[in-house]
């Protein structure tokens, strides 16, 4: 018999309708009960990772410790448990068949025909039950992308059914979330979506153990009894899931919902005690009631689709409820700004970030938002392309070299001041091939960087294949711009900041992939703190 305990959450009815957050918050209320959680997200798409898909197609491509590019639900699984995960949390289609044919090509299979069902079944199998094995779980929750019903998404739903018959009903459940519209016209909640759903479900040879319902309105007795009825469910089973003003609502709604105590006694476990939510519920209280306010300016080049920057928004969140600050972020599109409009632009703004990103398109956009923070004195953060161009912006305006730029973005530039890393140079393939993960950097004292950690040697994750020219590395020193931050063991600059200025700083890593809601990341909660001071400084003047 299995010690580990394994929980299933699918989704019916359409896509988007939040089982990462149900997933997080449901692990959120077990780990508070005492028990040792992890998540880890099915996707059905045949990419063997999100590192090469457009954010525009995918939002941000998360990326963990151990340097795998994964989906964006990962973050929102560190972000509430606050433990790290690994490249086994996040699988494809494509990973389960790349794996099968590697296998097949080294004569693993002895002949056989490889087929979906056992081998494609069984490497997912493999996959579910990986993490469970490693001794460090008591339950692992495993979230199904896509909807029951998407051909993409049937191996995986067949795997499930394997699974639930190897482990037995009380190691093992299966969560279904649905939509229960609202029909305006009609003046209703319909159940008939999430009927179909559940039919679906059942089709494939899964049963629900549970329901959890997305609503806009409160489920009636009446409708939850309907539920319960038609889809073979428990009326205790019947969880509602109403819109939430912020996701970090959930775990509280789901608690009063008792969706942890249904989980638990599906599972025949005693409860180990209540569960300890009194941080959350201080970090709530801090979120919700806010002593001041900013407006941070966010300019990038994906900024139509939020996801593509959910890290470092939910960053601004935590950041914001340290600072008991509501911070208001302005998303700006890098190529609608140019050196004529910045004032326009910016004026009202009490600090800028500068996001990460690939490519050319933005770029001179980028520049030119750097240029007004550096004179204007403005609080600056630039994230791993935003630390890039503050580099390229101090050596046009600064060190007077007119046509310096990255070779990302000129090959032929006459000052590559940014410039693509030695052991890529040969790299053709795309997947999985950057800098990726967590790397050490050690810090100087007396730096803002410094200031910000308060000691000298950090970890932080990377996703990039360009970085800082170290050959211009005096002439930046001698100008005033430093390099704070320092790879131990290659000497590769990490951090970049202007000594004269109020909150001038660039990270070339993504600090915003281990800002969490216990442990929010502090070069995000200064750089809030910078930007209260300085409207402050503002209002006062």
């Amino acid at each position: 018999m299995s010690k580990v305990k394994y929980i299933f959450v699918t989704g019916g009815v359409t896509s988007s309708l939040g089982k990462g957050i149900i997933s997080a918050s449901l692990g959120k209320l077990l780990q508070a009960r005492g028990y040792s959680v992890t998540i880890q997200k099915f996707d059905p798409y045949i990419n063997i990772d999100p590192g090469t898909l457009n954010p525009y197609e995918h939002g941000e491509c998360y990326v963990t410790d151990d340097g795998a590019e994964t989906d964006l639900d990962l973050g929102h699984y560190e972000r509430f448990l606050g433990i790290p995960t690994s490249q086994d949390n996040n699988v494809t289609t494509g990973r389960i068949y790349y794996n099968v044919i590697q296998k097949e090509r080294e004569g693993e299979f002895l002949g056989k025909t490889v087929q979906v069902v056992p081998h494609i079944t069984d490497e997912i199998k493999n996959n579910i039950y990986k993490l469970g094995e490693t001794g460090k779980f008591d339950i692992v929750i495993t979230e199904l992308g896509g909807c029951v019903g998407d051909i993409e998404s049937l191996p995986f739903i067949e795997a499930v059914r394997q699974a639930r018959l190897e482990l037995g009903p009380t190691n093992c459940i299966s969560i279904h979330l649905t939509l229960v519209p609202y029909l305006k016209t009609a003046g209703e909640l319909k159940t008939k979506p999430t009927q179909h759903s559940v039919k679906e479900l059942l089709e494939a040879g899964i049963q629900p153990d549970i329901l959890v319902c997305r609503s806009e309105y409160s489920l009636s007795t009446e409708i939850r009894k309907k539920l319960a009825l038609f889809c073979n469910v428990p009326f205790n089973s019947v969880i509602e899931s109403l819109d939430a003003e912020t996701i970090y609502d959930v775990p509280i709604l789901m608690r009063k919902e008792k969706l942890d105590e249904r989980v638990l006694a599906k599972f025949k476990q005693s409860y180990k005690r209540e569960p300890k939510i009194d941080a959350w519920k201080e970090f709530l209280g801090r979120l919700k009631n806010p002593t001041s306010q900013v407006r941070i300016g966010l300019v990038g080049k994906y900024v139509e689709l939020k996801d593509a920057y959910k890290s470092i928004a939910e960053a601004f969140v935590h950041a914001g409820a340290v600072n008991e600050c509501n911070v208001m972020l302005e998303w700006i599109h890098a190529e609608e700004v140019e050196e004529g409009n910045t004032k326009k632009l910016f004026g009202e703004l009490d600090a800028i970030l500068v996001a990460p990103g690939f490519g050319e398109r933005g770029i001179e956009g980028k520049i030119a938002t750097v240029k007004y923070a550096r004179e204007n004195k403005v609080p600056f953060f630039g994230i791993c392309l935003g630390m890039q161009v503050a580099v390229i912006e101090f050596a046009r305006n600064v060190l007077t070299l007119k046509k310096a730029n990255s070779t990302e973005m000129d090959p032929k530039t006459k000052h590559p001041v940014i410039d693509i890393m030695e052991d890529q140079k040969n790299i053709k393939e795309m997947g999985g091939t950057m800098r990726l993960g967590a790397y050490d950097c050690n810090i100087k004292k007396g730096t803002k960087a410094y200031n910000v950690y308060g000691h000298a040697k950090i970890s932080e994750r990377h996703r990039h294949r360009y970085e800082f020219n170290n050959e211009y590395l005096e002439q930046y020193q001698n100008a005033g711009m430093i390099a704070s931050g320092t790879n131990p063991d290659t000497g590769l600059v990490e951090i970049m900041e202007i000594q004269d200025h109020p909150w001038f700083v660039g990270s070339q890593y993504h600090p915003e992939l281990k800002s969490t809601v216990v442990n929010p990341h502090p070069l995000f909660v200064k750089f809030v703190k910078a930007a209260i001071n300085y409207r402050r400084e503002k209002e006062s003047n």
